[in-house]
């Protein structure tokens, strides 16, 4: 969770923003953003010592 590494992981420094400049992000599904990706959930859970993954 260093900065570094969080800029590097969600690819920050890709000029993607103007697409969320109006209406936000919330939501939506038009638009590709790697901050809404869940896909490292599960290790940061175990990571944080909350065990296995709770069903939705």
């Amino acid at each position: 969770l260093r900065p570094g590494a969080i800029i590097r992981d969600l690819d920050l420094r890709r000029p993607i923003y103007r697409q969320t400049a109006a209406y936000g992000h919330f939501g939506r599904d038009d638009v590709e953003l790697p901050w809404e990706n869940t896909d490292r959930a599960e290790a940061l859970r175990v990571a944080a010592g909350l065990g296995e993954a709770v069903a939705a």
